[in-house]
């Protein structure tokens, strides 16, 4: 595999005023190619959504490489965006101007940026929902005008924190369902942080298991299920198997110490 994304060694370590300091990532090595869906699992403060602001430019490593085509990260750059937990829309804009908002700031004219919102808003199942404010919609549907604004800037990584940790249960289900959908329609390579297992085995093509903190690469696990995947998928006995082998990895790293 042909590297896309790329972290050597990289080591981070956090120094706030009159405490010691905390290292967050340490000798942290991954490799992504071009087009993967990989998640990433670790215990609760041990660098997962660190490392994507590092790989999204908002903070600089220590020590250590971070590139991704082949260009060194030195810091945000139009070639990444960002989907979070909370979904960050703008209370006073409706769903298609959320949308096009990344674009307005890119400079972007109107005549432009409303057929390109439009197209990711159809894409994310949200057609005739243009005119609608934050307050009238789903925790779902929020979530997918975020990542339609996301997909809207044309990034070619798409980094995702956690991003459906705040729904419910189904809600959660069917989200993972449309996003693997727009994944393949789109064809980004996306990073996944999540603390879910099941999560990480049914959207990925990889998993990588972090170690408490400070986070290294503890495993990278290889996740051979066919494409595409549908929700039945999970009752199999080869997909249990992937969640159990994930659990055990994971599982010691699992301590009180750990977590934070």
């Amino acid at each position: 595999m042909v590297a896309y994304i790329e972290a050597k060694n990289v080591n981070l370590i956090f120094t706030p005023p009159n405490r010691m300091p905390v290292t967050a990532l340490k000798d942290f090595n991954i490799s992504v190619g071009e087009g993967e869906f990989v998640s990433i699992v670790g215990p609760s403060g041990c660098g997962k959504s660190t490392f994507l602001n590092v790989l999204l430019g908002l903070i600089p490593p220590h020590s250590g490489e971070m590139a991704i085509n082949g260009k060194r990260v030195s810091g945000p750059g139009q070639d990444r965006a960002m989907v979070f937990q909370e979904f960050g829309l703008l209370p006073w804009r409706t769903v298609l101007n959320n949308v096009e908002l990344g674009l307005e700031l890119k400079g972007v004219a109107t005549s432009e940026r409303r057929p390109v919102s439009q197209k990711f808003i159809e894409m994310v199942g949200l057609a005739g929902f243009e005119g609608h404010y934050p307050h009238e919609l789903s925790g779902g549907m929020k979530q997918r005008v975020g990542l339609a604004r996301a997909l809207a800037t044309d990034p070619d990584v798409l980094l995702m924190d956690e991003p459906f940790a705040a729904l419910d249960a189904q809600t959660r289900d069917i989200m993972q369902a449309e996003l693997l959908r727009i994944w393949q329609e789109a064809k980004k390579t996306v990073l996944f942080v999540t603390h879910q297992i099941e999560e990480a085995v049914y959207l990925s093509d990889r998993v990588i298991v972090m170690t408490k903190r400070p986070g290294r690469a503890k495993k990278i696990i290889d996740i051979p299920l066919p494409r595409p995947r549908d929700y039945e998928m999970r009752v199999t006995q080869e997909f249990n198997d992937l969640k159990l082998q994930l659990w055990n990895e994971l599982k010691d790293e699992l301590t009180v110490h750990g977590n934070g």
